[in-house]
């Protein structure tokens, strides 16, 4: 027994250092992923904080000035320009001037005051329709209170019935919160597909593999020897991500390090599994790289991290049922912000499970056939 961790340790320390055994090589491994979540968590967001509209009004009164007020002074809309006339809309919005008009038709106060019902044009730049449809919402809140407000100074009750929204989780409804707490677990993916992808292959490409296929060491020895490095890696970087999510962003933790450390540990296993098996079926380096980032790509926009699983065709979503990083991102979400526990994770972690068998077993059989 001692022999044989003898040999595990030796193997992995020799894999360890190969990873990490320059500046460079660790500069590559961190500097990325640090700068990646920085990136995604002030690029990649739908939260909309600048929108630039024009007004045209055509009443020029007192209540078309007192909505074009409740624009101006909500902090998110800002006025680029005044229009006087409506053929001047179609050039404002086809050349950028603003991404929305508003439009106050004639005798809008007069039709206010007598108690008739009144209609405010909203034109949307619809090129970006994330842009679009969330600047229409906010604009419709804007003329909805503008509404209420109007009919309360006149002593009018308002509905019998309100609707109120309260988002649980993430009350402010914060894109960068789903976006970074699932960073967690899939920005390491890359790195860990392609470290354990080029394992074995630069070992044939160095013409170093037939000589470790010759020691002692069994083929599950070797395996977990070649895998356990990649598996560290990967749980280095999501700590880095945790860390810049809970230090950086303030996005606070509502689960338990433990249950998430878990996934984490058995996500990376299948991470590393799949890469291995890659890395068995290439001859070299060049074709290890281009084999994980084939698989890379299906697997990331199959996740459910950008686009939501219900919304992909129901053939895609069973496939997503095999998709190792769908699961990634589900426990990673749930537990950083739903504060999740380990009895509900147990239907995430169990098909991670299984698939790390599966996929660390088949590399196991493919080194144990070359040793055949």
């Amino acid at each position: 027994m001692g022999v044989l961790f003898s040999d595990f340790f030796a193997l992995f320390r020799k894999e360890l250092m190969m990873t990490v055994k320059d500046k460079r090589s660790r500069t590559l491994l961190i500097m990325p992923i640090i700068v990646q979540t920085f990136l995604f968590g002030y690029v990649a967001t739908y939260d909309l904080t600048y929108i630039t509209y024009a007004l045209l009004d055509n009443d020029r009164s007192a209540a078309s000035r007192d909505l074009a007020a409740a624009f101006d002074g909500n902090g998110i809309f800002h006025r680029t320009a005044v229009l006087d006339n409506a053929s001047q809309i179609a050039e404002t919005i086809d050349r950028k001037k603003a991404q929305m008009v508003i439009h106050i038709g004639r005798q809008f106060e007069r039709k206010l005051n007598a108690g008739e019902t009144v209609s405010v044009q909203v034109v949307m730049d619809g090129r970006n329709s994330n842009v679009a449809g969330t600047a229409s919402g906010y604009a419709t809140e804007i003329i909805n209170a503008f509404s209420e407000n109007r009919l309360a100074g006149k002593g009018v009750q308002g509905p019998d019935v309100a609707v109120l929204t309260r988002a649980w989780f993430n009350p402010n409804l914060i894109t960068r919160w789903n976006i970074i707490s699932g960073m967690v677990a899939i920005l390491s993916v890359i790195q860990v597909m392609i470290l354990a992808g080029q394992s074995v292959a630069r070992e044939k490409e160095q013409g170093t593999f037939d000589q470790l296929l010759v020691t002692p060491l069994g083929s599950m020895t070797l395996m977990f020897g070649k895998a356990l490095p990649s598996v560290c890696v990967g749980l280095v970087q999501s700590s880095v991500v945790l860390l810049v999510a809970l230090y950086w962003f303030k996005i606070p933790f509502a689960g338990a390090f433990s249950t998430l450390y878990l996934g984490l540990l058995i996500f990376n296993f299948t991470i590393v599994g799949i890469g291995l098996c890659v890395s068995a079926f290439s001859a070299t380096m060049q074709q290890a790289l281009l084999y994980s980032f084939s698989l890379l790509m299906p697997m990331v926009l199959l996740s459910g991290f950008a686009t939501p699983i219900a919304s992909m065709p129901e053939a895609l979503q069973t496939a997503t049922l095999i998709n190792p990083v769908r699961y990634g991102v589900a426990f990673a979400q749930r537990i950083y912000l739903e504060g999740a526990t380990l009895d509900a994770m147990i239907h995430l972690y169990w098909p991670l499970a299984l698939m790390a068998v599966v996929t660390l077993g088949a590399a196991s059989r493919l080194f144990r056939s070359r040793l055949g």
